[in-house]
């Protein structure tokens, strides 16, 4: 196992670009749009939190198996496959990659239960044990046995200072695993910046971050940037988004505005540089400054700007977050208890987005045949109804020539 993110199977195998994902995509496009393939990718991800939370899997857990789904979608296609059965597939094998093992006739017990509701109506779901297992051997197999997964949990917690605290629950499950997450060191200048100080969230606006952590899995960012990425990008998005979080930050660069003029007075007043003994003086006193500035508090926009990573970046990535909440919105299935979807939908309201937001929804797709809210059983159906399409295209190909009856009669009408 990897200790370092940037030297395992996740940075070198796993993180691909968006012309891999569009042409992992190619089978399941002649059959459904882009926007249906979105939708059935946040109805698959939270079948898995749905089964997790059944087997009583920690998020970290239920995390690993909806990457695990999502690789195995890289060589695969809805349409030549059954999801269901990798669901399962896929706790099963979390369960044991993150040293939390599940039975599999728990497994095959509760995702029968699950999946025989009237929400889903998936009645061909396997009893017998034996084929979750010959599933396991697939889905190990295509993921070319790189069952090391890093999130960004971990990162999140560390650049709070909350890292080793267990003061609520949903952090208790951060600290006990995913060493090396954050680089070499708390120090690695790949991202951490000066380091000077940590942010200081409140505990709202934190589990406001590890929520939108969790919504990310609903969409296919894990796939296409690393996990501290992701992390900071909550980070931003907390900022913005969290009302207190923001009013402080308004307060603080109020008073870095006011504090300006003062500041720019009393360098006009000493314009000459200071004297070699002024600035031995002032060098003896580092040490003193410096721990006199840790009792104050850290500026979250001068925080942000020391991180050693691109803002365009991050900005474009908490775009791409604020997008996935926007077409999540035309799910109308029951949000758990451990999302960000309904503060960010009431956020999404405030006057820092509404231009954004009014750009969306002129770019939405009137498509008729698909209604303005799906569920669960319209997603079901639309996963049928591509598998149905799919074999009766492989059984009638459109381009072969048809199997002649008779070949001799055949023959006799070329040779004549």
């Amino acid at each position: 196992m990897a200790t370092d993110f940037w030297s395992s199977s996740h940075y070198r195998r796993w993180i691909v670009d968006r012309a891999t994902l569009r042409q992992a995509r190619a089978d399941d496009r002649e059959y459904a749009s882009d926007e249906q393939l979105a939708l059935l990718g946040i109805f698959f991800a939270n079948l898995i939190s749905k089964l997790g939370k059944k087997l009583e899997l920690r998020q970290r857990v239920i995390a690993t198996a909806t990457v695990f789904f999502r690789r195995f979608y890289l060589k695969n296609s809805y349409c030549d496959t059954d999801p269901f059965l990798l669901v399962a597939a896929c706790c099963y094998v979390a369960a044991k990659a993150e040293e939390t093992p599940v039975h599999v006739k728990n497994i095959v017990s509760e995702a029968r239960a699950l999946f025989n509701s009237p929400e889903y109506d998936m009645k061909t779901f396997p009893t017998d044990n034996t084929r979750l297992a010959e599933m396991e051997f697939y889905l190990v197999d295509d993921l070319e046995c790189d069952l090391t997964v890093f999130h960004p949990y971990r990162t999140l917690l560390t650049l709070c200072g909350k890292e080793g605290s267990v003061e609520t629950e949903y952090i208790e499950e951060a600290v006990e695993t995913e060493a090396g997450e954050v680089g070499i060191g708390i120090d690695d200048p790949r991202y951490w910046g000066t380091g000077q100080g940590k942010l200081e969230l409140q505990e709202p606006a934190l589990q406001m971050a590890w929520f939108i952590i969790n919504d990310t899995y609903r969409f296919e960012l894990c796939l296409l940037y690393p996990p501290h990425l992701i992390a900071i990008a909550a980070i931003y998005l907390t900022c913005v988004l969290h009302p207190s979080t923001r009013t402080s930050i308004q307060a603080q660069s109020a008073t870095r505005v006011t504090a300006q003029p003062t500041s720019s007075a009393s360098s006009s007043a000493s314009t000459s540089a200071p004297r070699r003994s002024i600035r031995q003086a002032q060098s003896s006193t580092t040490g003193f400054s410096r721990a006199k500035t840790k009792d104050k508090q850290v500026d979250t926009i001068g925080w942000l700007a020391g991180l050693n990573v691109s803002m365009s970046l991050i900005a474009t990535l908490a775009q791409e977050i604020i997008s996935l909440y926007c077409l999540w919105d035309k799910f109308t299935d029951d949000v758990g208890p451990e999302s960000a979807r309904g503060s960010i939908s009431n956020a999404r309201k405030n006057r820092l987005i509404s231009t954004q937001m009014n750009i969306d929804e002129e770019e939405e797709d009137s498509d008729d045949d698909q209604p303005k809210k799906v569920n669960s059983v319209y997603l079901t159906r639309l996963w049928r109804h591509m598998r149905d399409a799919r074999e009766a295209d492989l059984a009638h190909p459109p381009t072969a020539n048809p199997v002649p009856v008779n070949k001799l009669l055949v023959r006799s009408d070329l040779i004549s």
